[in-house]
C-alpha cells in the first residue's frame, strides 16, 4: 500500500510516517518502479503498535526502546516493566496536577456566581489580584517584598 492507505488506515499523518521512517521507528519501505514507497504488512503492524504506544502517551525514544526488544524476543522484559512503570508515575503525576488545577478552577469559578457589569466580577477581580502578585482564592500570593510590589506598574486596573 502506498503512504496515504497507511496513514489513512492508523490515523496518521504522511508527514508522521516519514518522521518515523527517518528516526528508525518504521523501516524504509520497498520502492515501487516509479518511485512510490510500498508499504507492507510489516510497516502496517509496526505503525499500529507506535500508534498505540503514542495513545498512551510514551515518548519516542521509549517506542524505540519497546520496539527494539520486539526485535530480540529473547531478551528478559523486566526494562520493559521499568519503562511501563515509569510511563504510569508521570501519568499519575499529570492526573494529580489535573485534579489540582481542577480545584484551583472551581474555587475560582465560584467568585461570580450571577449575571452582572464586569466590574463586579468576582472572577476578574481575583484574576487582577494575581496579577498584581496577590493571594487570590486559586493561588497564595508569590513571596516578595513589599518594595517590589510598590516598583511593579499597574497596568492592569482592577474591575
Amino acid at each position: 500500500m502506498k503512504i496515504g492507505e497507511l496513514g489513512g488506515k492508523f490515523g496518521v499523518d504522511v508527514e508522521t510516517i516519514r518522521y518515523y521512517e527517518r528516526e528508525g521507528l518504521l523501516p524504509a519501505p520497498a520502492r515501487s518502479a516509479n518511485g512510490y514507497r510500498e508499504y507492507g504488512p510489516g510497516q502496517s503492524e509496526r505503525l499500529a503498535f507506535i500508534r498505540h504506544c503514542r495513545a498512551l502517551d510514551m515518548s519516542l525514544g521509549d517506542i524505540k526502546v519497546l520496539l527494539s526488544y520486539l526485535e530480540l524476543p529473547s531478551r528478559e522484559c523486566a526494562h520493559v516493566d521499568e519503562l511501563v512503570d515509569d510511563q504510569l508515575a508521570r501519568v499519575r503525576a499529570r492526573i494529580k496536577s489535573m485534579r489540582s488545577l481542577e480545584k484551583q478552577l472551581a474555587a475560582l469559578r465560584m467568585q461570580c456566581r450571577s449575571r452582572h457589569a464586569t466590574k463586579k466580577c468576582g472572577i476578574l477581580t481575583e484574576l487582577v489580584a494575581a496579577a498584581h502578585g496577590e493571594a487570590c482564592v486559586c493561588h497564595e500570593a508569590p513571596q516578595r517584598e513589599s518594595r517590589e510590589r510598590s516598583r511593579t506598574p499597574a497596568r492592569l486596573k482592577r474591575p
